[in-house]
């Protein structure tokens, strides 16, 4: 294993839904060179019962399932249409599966009631492709949006602060567990905080991107700063952990 999260981490990670029967009491994140697989309810007698590594064929698999290593996590996606930019070094920029939907919502100028978790990806477009909303203090709504991505995506910064911390509390092993009580109550303040602000910057973003509203520099400049800062946090308890 390189990471383990329990239902305190996989809060932070966007993995606990509304159904609690989905929601497990434990999840490792494996090497990426392992594959784990289920045994039937058999007792794991060697490693080999519960863990290998497959033979090199056709049907080898075991670096497209799961886990947290880059080379796993990352995919590309490409657009191409009027208003998008033609090559350049944006196809670099960091975004998931969520901003997939709004970047085709604000280009296309079409707009429904979903408050999407994404960000319209305007790294890709030219800028007279934008909404006027989109225009007005561009280069502060890209920094937001960048931070946003590092506090809320579940591969993002803070994401995987977390659940460094998490890996730590759930590996150590002090009087009373009181590393893993310490640790979790922390992750649990710092995953509050981060779910009111992206809620408020979410907020934010959308109406910006669908209905036209032109946020000022300072709530921008504020919620950049606000962003980073608990990442910040995030990233200390990792190390302190």
């Amino acid at each position: 294993m390189v990471a383990l999260a329990d239902p305190v981490e996989m809060k932070a990670l966007h993995m606990v839904t509304a159904d609690p029967a989905r929601t497990p009491t434990f999840t490792p994140f494996a090497d990426p060179d392992w594959f784990f697989f289920a045994t039937g309810g058999a007792a794991c007698a060697t490693q080999a019962a519960c863990a290998s590594i497959p033979a090199r064929s056709s049907q080898s698999f075991a670096w497209n399932h799961g886990d947290i290593q880059d080379e796993i996590a990352s995919t590309w996606a490409g657009y191409v249409g009027p208003g998008i930019k033609n090559l350049g070094d944006e196809h670099n920029v960091w975004t998931d599966h969520t901003d997939h939907r709004p970047t085709l919502l604000t280009l296309l100028g079409l707009k429904d009631d979903y408050q999407t978790d994404g960000r319209a990806v305007t790294q890709i477009a030219d800028e007279n492709a934008l909404p006027v909303s989109l225009r007005v203090h561009h280069p502060s709504i890209e920094k937001l949006a960048g931070s946003y991505k590092q506090l809320m995506a579940s591969f993002g910064l803070f994401s995987m602060y977390t659940l460094t911390a998490s890996t730590h509390a759930l590996a150590s092993n002090s009087a009373g567990d009181a590393t893993y009580n310490n640790i979790e109550n922390q992750l649990i303040a710092l995953t509050n905080q981060r779910n009111a602000l992206a809620a408020d910057i979410r907020a934010g973003l959308n109406s910006a991107q669908f209905d036209g509203v032109k946020l000022s520099e300072n709530q921008l400049k504020a919620w950049t700063q606000a962003a980073d800062d608990l990442i910040a946090q995030a990233q200390a308890l990792a190390a302190s952990s």
